[in-house]
């Protein structure tokens, strides 16, 4: 793999337990229920199932040639909202009720509203590794057009 993806790839999986743990507890908090132990402990576990998940499906497509990829990361991670979505809905926390015409057309799944729209969004240390891997690839494959 190469320097930028490995970087992006780490900077991931580091990041992804951070996200489904602070999603939860963002949404517990806006339902005006308590994080507790129980909560904070599902939530802790469906972090590790996500670093561990999405953490391989972006490494797998950050070692797939640029030319073949068909996905990007970010988009990988916005399907990680499963596993903040599984811990809220175990909880019986009720879905947000206003959700954009936009939102609920592209993420219908995400009845919580947790999809991030950005790098920053995951988690702000993922910005400088996700603009240096896209630029990266993008340099990547023009170079490989121009050659041609």
């Amino acid at each position: 793999m190469d320097e930028p993806a490995e970087t992006l790839a780490a900077a991931v999986e580091a990041a992804l337990p951070g996200l489904v743990e602070r999603s939860v507890e963002r949404v517990v908090t806006y339902s005006g229920r308590v994080m507790d132990d129980e909560l904070r402990s599902a939530a802790r576990a469906a972090g590790e199932r996500a670093r561990t998940e999405v953490g391989a499906a972006v490494r797998a497509l950050l070692a797939t040639d640029v030319d073949e990829q068909r996905t990007n990361p970010l988009s990988l991670l916005r399907g990680a909202v499963r596993y903040p979505t599984g811990v809220l809905h175990g909880a019986g926390i009720t879905a947000i009720a206003e959700r954009d015409e936009f939102a609920r057309r592209a993420f219908p799944d995400d009845v919580y509203d947790l999809t991030p729209a950005t790098w920053t969004d995951i988690d702000p240390l993922l910005q400088d590794p996700g603009i240096t891997w896209g630029a990266w690839k993008a340099y990547t494959h023009l170079s490989r057009r121009r050659a041609r």
